[in-house]
């Protein structure tokens, strides 16, 4: 039996909302399920808003690769440094360096 897989899930399968996985492929691929939305990106740094909370990537010639929205599967390519979940008080001031920048 042949079955396609997409982010480790076969195809056709419906996620649960509550599902969350960062899968890394030699520090050039990140896969991840479980995004609400993307808050921010540039190609050093992506703010990502997941079902267990804010997700920081930051990396140099980061790009999005693969965003589907419906199913909160995003892949992002590039050289990986770090990614990191911030709590309440880092979002506080994530957002509000990005409020700053976007006045």
């Amino acid at each position: 039996m042949n079955m396609d897989y997409e982010f480790g899930t076969p195809m056709g399968r419906e996620r649960q909302n509550n599902d969350h996985d960062v899968t890394m492929r030699g520090r050039k691929q990140l896969d991840i399920t479980g995004v609400k939305q993307v808050e921010s990106f540039d190609n050093e740094e992506f703010l990502l808003e997941t079902v267990m909370g804010f997700l920081s990537i930051r990396g140099q010639n980061l790009h999005m690769k693969n965003l589907n929205v419906e199913q909160g599967l995003v892949s992002i390519e590039g050289k990986i440094y770090d990614f990191v979940y911030l709590d309440q008080n880092q979002q506080d001031k994530t957002k509000g360096f990005f409020g700053k920048l976007f006045k």
